[in-house]
């Protein structure tokens, strides 16, 4: 069996490889219904898949789909896995648990946000506080969402991410745009206004599944900052704390911080890995991402904001909106085979370094 025969052509199919490969190891599989329909009208879920003992205290945790259309990566390598981590040679201590497209309806659209237009990876705050502020994004704003897209407009985006970066460096544009924002309820990086039913379902499964883990090791594949196929393992955390030391002890050296300017990533507000550990008070919580680059960071950005200004003035069935739509997917999803292998590979590894790593800690 071929890496590459695990990704699939869209969301309905990954969805089904996902389950026929889960009863293939003869995984627990629970399924979580997304309350709207896909672009044909298909029933959209959330899916779980469990390998080994309900009661063992140090769990593997795979999260595919948060960043949606990041999904056709993430439920490759967890299909991938699937096939080659059976629960029976897991060690008797350590079980898997494999959360498939937590974002399925952007999953299903090609589109990074959710059917409320919300960055999952940023609608992790407290919504009775006051909301985090981002004057550096309002200030790209006009350049980010004009009301044509035309080359006029991806002239003068470009225009104002370079002008922005020359006037306050590079790391302070990336993190005015992606750093998360909440004041575009139509925009790139919108963080919500509340908690949507991604973080919901995310919450209602960690503390419902993982209760009574003592070791909890989540790994949450994503795509689209870095060199292309290259994972690289980004932590939330500063290299001083416990849960850095323990990711580079379960990982090896090359683990970043987006703290510390290390990573390809900017130091999120909001972020799914960094309220992970308060979810779970009662065990010790490794949470990394595995992110996978695919094209320059300006091609990135300049597909999500023809994304955003297709979803608020444009028509996403029309020939500029199926077009926009497949220049998001190629953003975040490279269908050479050389690219799914290097995907497949890495993500592989990773679970297995953190299965051996949570049974020497037992």
């Amino acid at each position: 069996m071929t890496g590459q025969s695990c990704f699939a052509a869209d969301y309905a199919q990954a969805r089904d490889m996902f389950c026929a490969a889960a009863r293939a190891a003869d995984a627990a599989i629970e399924s979580i219904p997304h309350p709207d329909p896909g672009p044909s009208g298909g029933v959209l879920s959330c899916d779980t898949a469990w390998l080994g003992p309900k009661t063992a205290p140090h769990v593997l945790v795979t999260i595919s789909g948060t960043h949606g259309v990041e999904g056709f990566a993430g439920s490759g390598a967890q299909v991938d896995a699937l096939r080659r981590i059976a629960g029976s040679s897991l060690p008797a201590d350590v079980a898997v648990l494999m959360v498939h497209a937590i974002n399925p309806h952007g999953f299903a659209w090609a589109r990074r946000v959710t059917e409320d237009n919300i960055d999952l990876n940023r609608n992790w705050i407290d919504f009775t506080a006051p909301l985090p502020l981002n004057k550096g994004h309002d200030a790209l704003a006009p350049a980010l969402y004009p009301t044509e897209w035309n080359d006029a407009a991806q002239a003068a985006l470009l225009a104002g991410i370079t002008d922005y970066a020359a006037q306050h460096g590079a790391a302070a544009m990336q993190a005015a745009i992606s750093g998360g924002q909440y004041c575009h309820p139509r925009g790139i990086f919108y963080g919500g206004a509340k908690p949507g039913w991604s973080r919901r379902t995310q919450t209602a499964l960690l503390t419902g599944m993982l209760g009574h883990a003592e070791q909890v090791v989540i790994i949450d594949f994503h795509t689209g900052l870095g060199p292309r196929g290259i994972g690289e393992q980004i932590v939330t955390v500063p290299r001083s704390s416990p849960q850095f030391a323990r990711a580079s002890a379960f990982f090896g050296a090359a683990i970043t911080s987006t703290h510390d300017g290390s990573s390809s990533s900017a130091v999120l507000v909001g972020d799914g890995l960094s309220a992970a550990p308060a979810l779970l008070p009662h065990a010790k919580v490794t949470a990394m991402a595995l992110e996978f680059g695919t094209v320059p960071e300006d091609q990135v950005v300049a597909a999500l904001a023809a994304d955003a200004w297709l979803h608020a003035h444009g028509d996403p069935l029309s020939p500029q909106g199926r077009a926009i739509s497949a220049n998001v997917r190629r953003a975040f999803y490279d269908d050479s085979t050389d690219w799914q292998g290097m995907v497949v590979c890495q993500a592989l590894l990773a679970c297995r370094q953190a299965i051996a790593a949570l049974h020497r800690k037992a």
